[in-house]
């Protein structure tokens, strides 16, 4: 963070904030989540049914190939799907603007009137606007779409996909170096403090509060194992 505001200009003036982060970090976290959770749940499955090692570390290592392929393309496909929306959307403006110029410029007016403006400052801000980047000004100001939130499919892709990997090592470790007598309560309780350290990775990275992070992350995480454990179970196997 920069102590001397003079500093601050057009170009450089995000550094301080957390915003631009927001597509990748969601992705990021949604995915280590993820793979922390759905490999630990796997793992907890087969090893309260089996009494060897080596079928659940292959269990494990399965779901962990198969869940970040799965992950960066549903990711991928997900964004991509947000990104034809928006160049429909921005196709559409193109030709809305070629066609009755003044009406958009009028519908520009009214939304930086909505936010404040006079209605006579409004219309002079639209026309001025509208004569730099028609485009670009109805895409930002009408559509709110802009290169901070504008979708970006193999950036979410790669960062969920690389997070899922990240997190299902993590109970991928616990498999391979923990006795297998009892595992399912090592990688239960691991499985908690590994949520811990996500959160607060996620939350330093994003600028928020560290105690509401952990606290969301570990609580539907504990929700999410203890319904597996549910199901396990009711089809009994017993995990308890």
């Amino acid at each position: 963070m920069m102590n001397n505001p003079k500093e601050l200009s057009f170009d450089n003036y995000l550094e301080t904030h957390y915003i631009h982060r927001s597509n990748w970090l969601r992705a990021a976290v949604l995915g280590a989540n993820d793979g922390i959770l759905s490999i630990s749940s796997i793992a907890i499955g087969v090893a309260a049914a089996s009494d060897t090692r080596e079928a659940v570390v292959l269990a494990t290592l399965a779901g962990l190939v198969a869940g970040a392929l799965s992950m960066a393309a549903g990711e991928y496909v997900s964004v991509s799907s947000q990104t034809d929306v928006e160049k429909s959307d921005i196709e559409r403006e193109k030709k809305e603007l070629a066609e009755m110029p003044e009406l958009e410029m009028g519908i520009l007016a009214q939304i930086y009137e909505k936010r404040g403006l006079k209605r006579e400052t409004a219309l002079q801000v639209a026309k001025e606007l509208t004569a730099h980047d028609a485009l670009g000004t109805h895409i930002r100001d009408e559509l709110g779409i802009n290169e901070i939130s504008q979708a970006n499919p193999l950036q979410a892709a790669l960062a969920s996909g690389a997070a899922f990997i990240f997190g299902g090592i993590l109970p991928l470790l616990v498999t391979l170096f923990f006795p297998v007598l009892n595992m399912e309560y090592y990688l239960y309780g691991l499985a908690i403090v590994f949520l811990v350290i996500l959160g607060t990775i996620a939350a330093k990275t994003g600028g928020s509060n560290v105690f509401k992070a952990i606290a969301r992350i570990t609580f539907w995480g504990t929700i999410a194992m203890g319904l597996t454990a549910l199901v396990g179970h009711l089809f009994g196997v017993n995990i308890a």
